[in-house]
């Protein structure tokens, strides 16, 4: 997308995990100043493969957050999967930069710390998650008091018309065909759990400073709304479009401002239909314990982020059953040691020993 737009954008760092290879090329082509990643064992041979570009190499697991230390930027996009970019994030929200959040887990884990600081520091967050941005495109329309309500659309995953009893028998390989989204495993299977739409209203909560009981998870197989708020008039304002990436990822770089977007355009002559309906909460019963995640507050979203990555890592390895993700988040959050007012570092042992425990538990 910003090769697209040479002339708007300067790249001046890049980060990934293992991805040594793609960080490579994408550093030969934009030459920034540094890179990060986060494997350490990679960094020699990153450092070679862009030794003409003049780029700085950064390694280790805090390379991230020394990154944004080491970079001078008006923007910087989170877009790491799971707890690996809350310290960054919270490093770029300390030094008071535009963020551009697509790392939800952010905010899941650590949103009573992380909004008060942008508000200290004047911070700008603006949501990449399509729904999130929706939801800040819809918001334009009134002032925040004004609105009554959220209604975060949810594609519904692959087993939406599943029954109760085949739901039992799904695979991994399953669990990673999703309908509409091409994702990563983590979060395709996030989707295919509605786990995907816990963390995301335990980050409405935060980033839109509303009440868990402002905001309704609604099935929406089509992908076209991606998501409505309803403001206390009875006016309910929706953003539609195309389930293509690059319309919520350009607006969180060009904001206030619209620019031309590659992404498809919506062609309402081809749309037969927009259907809407309830979750189940019998067969996603991960999306109820979002719920009481966002009403606790406090140290219930850091263990219901963590105890959720350590299922699905099991789950992927083939050591649990499909069912067994939610059921392991929920005895997490039930046994933990609940803080309200945690600090980071509350957060941080609540993380590590949800994932110890779920670990734990299943080897028992």
């Amino acid at each position: 997308m910003l090769a697209s737009m040479p002339h708007a954008f300067e790249v001046v760092g890049l980060a990934a995990g293992s991805q040594a290879d793609v960080l490579a090329e994408q550093a030969s082509r934009f030459h920034p100043q540094a890179v990060a990643i986060a494997q350490s064992d990679l960094g020699s041979d990153l450092d070679a493969s862009i030794a003409a570009a003049s780029t700085e190499v950064l390694c280790g697991t805090d390379s991230l957050v020394r990154l944004v230390d080491h970079v001078d930027c008006d923007c910087v996009v989170s877009a790491v999967v799971g707890a690996d970019g809350l310290l960054a994030t919270l490093r770029a929200v300390e030094q008071g930069r535009r963020v551009a959040l697509a790392n939800k887990e952010a905010l899941v884990i650590a949103g009573s710390l992380l909004m008060p600081l942008a508000r200290k520091t004047g911070a700008t967050i603006i949501p990449v998650d399509s729904e999130h941005s929706a939801i800040f495109q819809a918001l334009q329309a009134g002032r925040p008091r004004e609105m009554r309500r959220i209604y975060l659309t949810a594609s519904g995953g692959p087993f939406r018309t599943f029954s109760v009893e085949a739901m039992k028998t799904i695979t991994v390989e399953d669990a990673l065909n999703h309908p509409t989204w091409d994702m990563g495993p983590k979060i395709t299977i996030d989707s295919a759990t509605m786990m995907n739409k816990a963390l995301e209203v335990v980050e409405a909560r935060w980033l839109f400073d509303s009440d868990p009981d402002q905001i309704e998870v609604v099935i929406h197989p089509e992908s076209v709304i991606h998501s409505v708020v309803e403001f206390c008039d009875g006016s309910l304002i929706a953003q539609l479009g195309t389930p293509d990436m690059r319309t919520p990822i350009q607006y969180a770089l060009t904001y206030p401002d619209r620019w031309p977007c590659p992404s498809e355009r919506l062609d309402f002559a081809k749309l037969r239909q927009l259907s809407l309906e309830p979750p189940d909460l019998e067969r996603f019963p991960a999306l109820q314990l979002g719920y009481e995640a966002a009403k606790r507050g406090g140290t219930a979203g850091a263990v219901l982020n963590a105890a959720n990555e350590a299922a699905v890592h099991l789950f992927r390895e083939g050591t649990i059953q499909y069912g067994e993700i939610a059921r392991q988040v929920e005895r997490a959050l039930v046994q933990h040691d609940f803080i309200a007012s945690p600090t980071l570092d509350d957060l941080l042992t609540a993380d590590r020993w949800a994932r110890r425990e779920v670990t734990r538990c299943v080897a028992c």
